[in-house]
């Protein structure tokens, strides 16, 4: 392993915490959640670039701020919400001013945020690579950021092993994290999102699982992503099947969550980044995970 990836190993950790828990929440409350993940022992934060979102430059500012040694990482910023130059030297600013702690996720997006800023949706992995050489040709002051993009098919998998230090995948179960793997080699990072629900009975579980899955399935790049993992049409409809709800998301107790993250691990996930689902509430959220971060950091 080259000491680029092994230092965004360990500025992320082995389990962190992903959420929208922020979004629309005033700064002084975001602070106290993100000292409160910190004191359960997280070993990283992740954030995303939503249309209720900060922008992402000004979220990895405040949450670096607001905390003493986490890693902060964007899940993702969104390549149509910037210039190439503007991501590369605010990161850059930020890296220099929390060495080791910046970790910057970038991804293409989707066809609705990207018509909604004027800019017509094709050739994503064009686009991507372009993106890319025009960040690397940008001459700045400060530090190199450690990158890593947003990925699902195995063009942009690639991608990620070859122009960043790894991949973010997100709403996938473990055998997406074994065909990642297999994709990037051994070298580059496999960073997980997992969702979680804390409730033992299967059906208000999956019935709450189904609410939140029911809009990320009517995205075609999650929807054909479960295809190409061998579910089919009826299942991915309406919210998703009961078979794509338990591969998508861990429920139960504790140890039932750190079971699935283990389960990643085992398929070469070097971090799984855990995200409350459910609560709609980031108070009811952060309870979750100061009560599954024993069995989860243990792992």
């Amino acid at each position: 392993m080259s000491a680029e990836h092994d230092a965004v190993r360990g500025s992320l950790g082995r389990v962190g915490v992903w959420t929208f828990g922020f979004d629309g929440r005033a700064a002084a409350r975001v602070a106290g959640d993100v000292r409160a993940i910190e004191a359960a022992g997280y070993g990283a934060v992740w954030f995303p670039e939503g249309s209720g979102s900060a922008d992402a430059l000004a979220q990895l500012s405040w949450l670096l701020a607001s905390s003493e040694h986490l890693g902060v990482a964007s899940g993702i910023a969104n390549i149509t919400a910037r210039q190439p130059e503007v991501l590369t030297r605010g990161a850059g600013f930020l890296a220099d001013a929390y060495p080791r702690r910046v970790v910057l996720g970038i991804g293409i997006g989707h066809g609705y945020s990207t018509k909604r800023r004027g800019i017509a949706w094709e050739r994503p992995l064009e686009r991507m690579r372009s993106y890319l050489d025009a960040m690397d040709s940008v001459e700045s002051a400060h530090a190199a950021v450690p990158r890593i993009l947003a990925a699902l098919g195995d063009g942009m998998l690639r991608l990620a092993g070859e122009r960043a230090l790894g991949a973010h995948t997100y709403f996938v179960p473990v055998a997406h994290t074994a065909r990642a793997r297999e994709v990037l080699g051994p070298e580059p990072v496999l960073a997980v999102e997992q969702g979680v629900l804390l409730v033992e009975a299967a059906d208000e579980a999956r019935s709450m699982a189904r609410e939140w899955t029911r809009h990320y399935l009517e995205l075609p790049n999650y929807a054909n992503n479960w295809r190409r993992l061998g579910f089919d049409d009826d299942e991915v409809a309406a919210g998703g099947s009961d078979r794509l709800i338990d591969a998508a998301f861990a429920w139960g107790d504790a140890d039932a969550i750190a079971a699935r993250a283990r389960a990643h691990f085992e398929a070469g996930a070097d971090h799984v980044c855990i995200q409350v689902i459910g609560t709609e509430d980031a108070d009811r959220d952060v309870a979750v995970l100061r009560a599954v971060a024993p069995a989860l950091l243990s792992l």
